[in-house]
């Protein structure tokens, strides 16, 4: 073959890299699709109330009328209602503490998709077990729910760092928003399905703990049954910054870690999105978490009602997520996100507003939170991993999920003492825009192109 033919072949090699890629992210969106039957039956609805309920079994009968029925763990003496948020807190905070360490070991790794399935496989067997939890035995419950809850993460970090390996600088943030959209459709479609189980199981010939645990059942096998479509669909690709020297791969991924942690403040741009990230999205997922409480206590709105927001949040957030992408080819993802942390300072001071008792004004809040609540996490994802330095991309979001999960508990104290200071959630919920207001402020410190040429990459083009 000529030189003029060896480059044509060449040529036409490298055209074939784009199609290659569309295929890959096709992939890597299912492992959103896949994860999100976990948080959302398992995670969001169905978990905590079960395992209440069992811990209660445990628990004995509670004499006099009013005591607080409690179990044993550890020598103390939890009551059975706070169980849950004990159980999820610590799992957060333990994550939060081992993330790093997986994002340095999938950084030195050319299997990211290894790991990303791994972790999600064995995650998905503890949550598995979650079927047995009945009959007074919530110790098993607690155990599967902080093992799956920790290994969630672990699996979310080498996803997250297999973005950067399928998807330029321009396609991060329609990738992303696909991702985060397929996530959305996959839980709702999997919770309305389960919604259906537990509120039909006597039509359906089950007992309503059989239901739950059923669909508990459900979500793990969901989560296992879709990795192998990006198990076996995502190409491995090759280490982007290899670290030698001696001791075991173990070792080498703690000493990086350190370097990380001291080279971090050498990139100011990473480090105060970081910062913005941790207010705004503990302000976002306090929302999320309070939504139910507010809406049932403070509004005196039925469970029916707050069913179907919940669903209607899932789908809408699908729509949400897509137009958020497809706004960021326009305007940057940048810009994007800086709305839309304005969006979420509007939703909570509408929401103070709401009216009691009436089901339609809090439906059509929760269609705005659906919209901005798709779009800014999913860009915030993207517009991250143009901050990151090439080939260290599981360690930074190893550190991104560690901000995003080892300091949500912020939002939720400071919801809780308003609260408690003035027996009233409305200025509980309003209390919440401090969060936005800090993260928007920082947020306008962030120089998107300094950050992006610091680490080595460029900012997407917009039209």
């Amino acid at each position: 073959m000529t030189g003029a033919g060896r480059t044509a072949g060449l040529a036409g090699v490298a055209d074939l890299e784009p199609l290659a890629r569309r295929r890959e992210q096709r992939a890597w969106n299912w492992y959103d699709w896949a994860n999100s039957g976990y948080f959302t039956t398992i995670g969001t609805v169905l978990f905590a109330p079960w395992l209440i309920h069992v811990a209660g079994q445990a628990a004995g009968p509670c004499r006099p009328s009013g005591c607080v029925r409690t179990v044993s763990l550890l020598g103390l003496h939890l009551a059975t209602g706070s169980l849950p948020a004990y159980l999820t807190s610590f799992a957060t905070i333990a994550g939060a503490l081992l993330l790093p360490v997986v994002g340095a070991l999938v950084d030195r790794s050319s299997r990211k998709k290894a790991h990303m399935a791994c972790y999600g496989w064995v995650g998905a067997a503890f949550a598995a077990t979650l079927f047995w939890v009945d009959d007074g035995r919530w110790q098993l419950g607690a155990v599967a729910i902080v093992a799956s809850n920790i290994l969630a993460g672990c699996s979310l970090v080498a996803y997250y760092a297999i973005l950067v390996d399928i998807a330029t600088e321009d396609e991060r943030d329609r990738v992303s928003s696909h991702g985060w959209a397929w996530g959305y459709l996959g839980g709702g479609v999997l919770l309305a399905a389960n919604l259906g189980v537990v509120g039909l199981h006597g039509a359906l010939g089950l007992s309503e703990g059989l239901a739950v645990r059923l669909s508990l059942l459900s979500a793990a096998l969901w989560w296992a049954g879709f990795t192998l479509i990006p198990w076996l669909r995502l190409r491995d690709h090759p280490v982007r910054h290899e670290v030698g020297g001696p001791g075991s791969l173990v070792q080498r991924s703690f000493g990086q870690l350190r370097a990380t942690l001291r080279e971090l403040p050498g990139y100011p741009m990473t480090l105060r999105f970081l910062l913005a990230y941790l207010f705004y999205n503990d302000g976002i997922q306090t929302v999320i978490v309070s939504a139910s409480t507010y809406g049932a206590e403070q509004l005196h709105l039925g469970a029916s009602v707050l069913i179907a927001t919940i669903l209607l949040v899932q789908f809408v957030a699908f729509g949400g997520a897509l137009l958020f992408g497809r706004l960021a080819g326009r305007f940057g993802a940048y810009r994007l996100i800086l709305w839309g942390t304005a969006g979420w300072m509007v939703v909570v001071l509408l929401a103070y507003l709401l009216p009691r008792g009436q089901a339609v004004p809090f439906l059509a809040l929760a269609v705005l939170i659906a919209v901005v609540m798709g779009g800014t996490q999913a860009l915030s994802r993207s517009f991250f991993s143009l901050l990151i330095p090439r080939g260290r991309e599981g360690e930074y979001f190893s550190l991104y999920q560690a901000c995003e999960r080892g300091t949500s508990w912020f939002g939720t104290l400071l919801f809780g003492v308003v609260f408690q200071l003035t027996g009233s959630y409305r200025p509980a919920i309003v209390a919440l825009v401090v969060f936005f207001v800090l993260g928007a402020g920082l947020l306008l410190l962030v120089d998107p192109a300094r950050g992006a040429r610091d680490a080595g990459n460029r900012l997407p083009r917009t039209r």
